[in-house]
C-alpha cells in the first residue's frame, strides 16, 4: 500500500475479501475451516485478508467474489461519469473552502476530509497566503540575468 505507517492503509490491508480457490493446495487448511484436512480443494470459498488476496489474485490462484451490491453498480455504465463529477465537485469545494474559511472554522472542517483532501486544503491555503504576500509587496518579477547583458558589436 501507499504508506507503511498509515493506520488507514494497515486497516485496509487487513480487510477480509471473499475469494474462491482456482486450484487445490496442500498445507493451507487454515484458510478453509470447514474441513479438518490440511488442504483446500479447487472451488473452495474463503475470506482472506486483502494483502494475501492481492498476491494470490496476481498469481491467478484465486478469484475474487464481488458482493452483489457492487456487482450491479460495476455493470452500470453511468457510475464512472458519476464518480468523476463527484470528484470534481469535491475537489472544487475543498479549494474554495481553503481560500474562504476562517481559522475558527478550519478544525471542524478538517475532520470531515480524507488525507488527500487535507493535503489539497493545505496546498490551497499556502497558495493564497503566498498570493497575499506577493500582492502586499513581496518579491516582484525580476529581470533574468541573460536579458541584462548588452550585445557585442560585430
Amino acid at each position: 500500500m501507499a504508506n507503511y505507517y498509515d493506520i488507514g492503509d494497515i486497516l485496509a490491508e487487513e480487510e477480509l475479501v471473499p475469494t474462491v480457490f482456482q486450484y487445490g493446495a496442500n498445507g493451507v487448511g487454515l484458510f478453509d475451516s470447514s474441513d479438518d484436512a490440511d488442504k483446500v480443494e479447487a472451488g473452495s470459498r474463503a475470506e482472506l485478508p486483502f494483502w494475501l488476496v492481492r498476491e494470490l489474485y496476481l498469481r491467478q490462484l484465486v478469484s475474487i467474489r464481488v458482493p452483489p451490491c457492487f456487482d450491479r453498480e460495476i455493470r452500470d455504465r453511468t457510475i464512472g461519469p458519476f464518480l468523476l463529477v463527484a470528484f470534481q465537485t469535491r475537489y472544487r469545494d475543498v479549494l474554495v473552502k481553503a481560500h474562504a474559511l476562517t481559522l475558527t472554522m478550519t478544525p471542524k472542517y478538517l475532520t470531515l476530509l480524507t488525507n488527500e483532501e487535507i493535503k489539497l486544503y493545505e496546498a490551497g491555503q499556502s497558495s493564497i497566503a503566498a498570493f497575499k504576500k506577493w500582492r502586499m509587496g513581496g518579491p516582484r518579477f525580476q529581470v533574468a540575468p541573460v536579458l541584462g547583458r548588452k550585445r557585442k558589436l560585430t
